[in-house]
């Protein structure tokens, strides 16, 4: 088996592109658009806003360098609005240390004149910063902070605070992140501080909205009705990124998955909120169900962490993102690596040739590539029929028209080793295929099927993507006689 798929990529490796896509967090480390450029250029697919930081100006800004760069570089680079989402921090006046064995005292911000005065003056006490956070929590649930760092275990509730032993000691500082996995926690997904950072990122027409702590579907169909009305549209719409980083999420994955348009699987988080030991299987059954559902999906968090400070990986870093490429992610993540690290460009292309090698090897055409059931109808099955003459075919490329993407992403569900060429007269699909395992994208304008296939077909030559004696599989609908048809053409 591995012999024959080492021939099959021998054959094609000559002509092939990067196909796993790079999400670069951008930030004061690679804002300026120089940088940008050479990001681009170096296999950076899409650009992710992180609105944990920075202020309007700097985002705006940075919205207009890489559309500019987009058409200068004639790349697709799609951008990634990250809201922030609900988090939860502590409140203390000044740092104290905790041990493990010792009662503390927690309240919330909005009960704070209500604490009692305790007989034991030395019991220490430290509030969250959200409102009735207390009638969520229960005796039991673990109170994490600073990524975990620091554990706390409920023993004791009362309408006004919480009496909690410490699990694992050191010193509590304010506005630390907190995490309460057990808990049902009644907080609104989307912030006042979103709602404002939503507005923002539609009015200047980003591509996708990724939502952070996401927990069941109506939290995805809440945010896209909300996207909706504020646009005053119900089509055409940024896509929706589900980050999957809260143990709930996890009980509610295969419902998210369903209701989102793409998903990340956000490990920081998911390895305070779930045991750090399993996040890797997680890792996993999140990509094989988004794939399965047909939606790209992201490795996000630490992927080449100590790059932020160093020129070179370590190998553990390099195995990691190797993994996500041959367990078929469509894309895979940099954050503080891009934001702020010391070397932005040489971790972007350090990346990409980490993507290179792993798809030059035969371990990545290794995989289950079933459609969820619910998904497949008479087109599905069509395109997956055609998908099987072009995997059997020594055809360079597969060229498809596709208004929404749909049939795109598809295609690129079996993971072809072919290029994966589409036309579309939609410019948000364009800038949304940057997501998509393997896809490259050209904006058309509209015109007969024929004229548009000539357009893609020459468009793929004049790029050096295709050339004289390649042979192409052309799937479409006949804009006339309106029935679907599959066939080989040759380059002339």
């Amino acid at each position: 088996m591995y012999s024959n798929l080492l021939d099959l990529h021998s054959r094609l490796f000559a002509y092939m592109q990067k196909k796993t896509k790079i999400v670069a967090t951008i930030g004061p480390a690679s804002e300026k658009i120089e940088i940008l450029r050479e990001m681009i250029k170096n296999g950076m697919n899409v650009a992710r806003l992180n609105f944990s930081h920075g202020d309007y100006s700097s985002h705006k800004k940075i919205i207009e360098n890489i559309r500019n760069l987009s058409r200068e570089l004639g790349e697709n680079v799609g951008i990634i609005a990250d809201l922030q989402g609900p988090r939860i921090r502590t409140i203390v006046d000044e740092n104290f240390e905790i041990k493990p064995g010792e009662k503390v005292l927690v309240y919330s911000v909005s009960r704070d004149a209500q604490i009692p005065n305790l007989n034991d003056k030395d019991l220490k006490i430290f509030g969250l910063d959200y409102p009735e956070i207390i009638k969520d929590i229960e005796v039991g649930n673990e109170i994490l902070i600073e990524d975990g760092l620091l554990s706390v275990k409920v023993i004791e509730k009362n309408s006004d605070f919480l009496k909690a032993e410490v699990v694992n000691g050191g010193v509590i500082k304010n506005e630390k992140g907190v995490n309460i996995p057990d808990a049902k926690l009644k907080i609104p997904p989307i912030t006042e501080k979103d709602g404002k950072d939503l507005e923002f990122s539609l009015k200047n027409e980003v591509d996708f909205i990724a939502m952070s702590f996401v927990s069941n579907a109506k939290d995805i169909e809440d945010l896209r009705n909300k996207i909706k009305r504020i646009l005053n549209r119900d089509n055409n719409l940024p896509q929706i990124v589900a980050k999957i980083e809260r143990k709930e999420a996890i009980e509610n994955l295969d419902e998210i998955i369903s209701a989102t348009d793409a998903v990340m699987v956000a490990r920081g988080d998911l390895g305070i909120e779930m045991k750090e030991t399993k996040v890797a299987i997680l890792q996993k059954e999140i990509i094989a169900k988004s794939i399965n559902n047909l939606k790209p999906v992201i490795v996000a968090t630490e992927m080449l962490n100590s790059m932020i400070q160093n020129p070179r990986p370590t190998r553990a870093e390099v195995s990691d993102v190797t993994n996500a490429v041959i367990d078929h992610a469509d894309a895979v993540m940099l954050s503080g690596e891009s934001a702020n690290g010391k070397y932005p460009v040489e971790t972007v292309k350090t990346m990409a040739e980490i993507i290179e090698n792993t798809e030059e090897s035969p371990y990545d055409d290794i995989g289950n590539f079933n459609i969820n059931q619910e998904l497949s109808n008479e087109y599905v099955n069509f395109i997956k029929n055609s998908c099987s003459l072009l995997l059997n075919s020594n055809a360079k490329a597969v060229a498809i028209l596709s208004r929404g993407g749909f049939t795109a992403r598809v295609i690129s569900h079996f993971r072809p080793v072919q290029l994966i060429l589409v036309g579309t007269n939609n410019e948000k699909t364009c800038y949304q295929s940057s997501l998509v395992w393997g896809i490259k994208a050209f904006l058309f304008k509209n015109g007969k099927i024929e004229e548009v296939v000539e357009h893609l077909l020459k468009k793929a030559q004049d790029d050096k993507l295709l050339g004289i004696g390649d042979k192409v599989v052309l799937i479409g609908k006949n804009d006339d006689r309106n029935h679907r048809f599959v066939n080989i053409r040759e380059i002339q």
